[in-house]
């Protein structure tokens, strides 16, 4: 396969992952205190959601990789 048509295939899955998905979801640590040898620590989950406008984006841009990638073949 050519290397464009495969960037376009992974396009197209990360575009429909983030449509599905919408957004995720990760886990920071902050430090609160420190006191002497003692630490302590406070675990916050923060979300980053995902424009539909960017997935949507991210398959019609795979389409036309694999679209250009094929007439090219020709």
């Amino acid at each position: 396969m050519r290397p464009g048509t495969v960037l376009g295939a992974l396009l197209i899955l990360a575009g429909v992952i983030a449509l599905s998905l919408g957004g995720f979801s990760f886990t920071t640590r902050d430090k609160v205190a420190e006191v002497g040898p003692v630490e302590v620590t406070a675990q916050q989950r923060r979300s980053m959601p995902l424009p539909p406008l960017l997935g949507g984006l991210a398959i019609v841009g795979g389409v036309v990789l694999i679209v250009v990638g094929s007439r090219k073949a020709r």
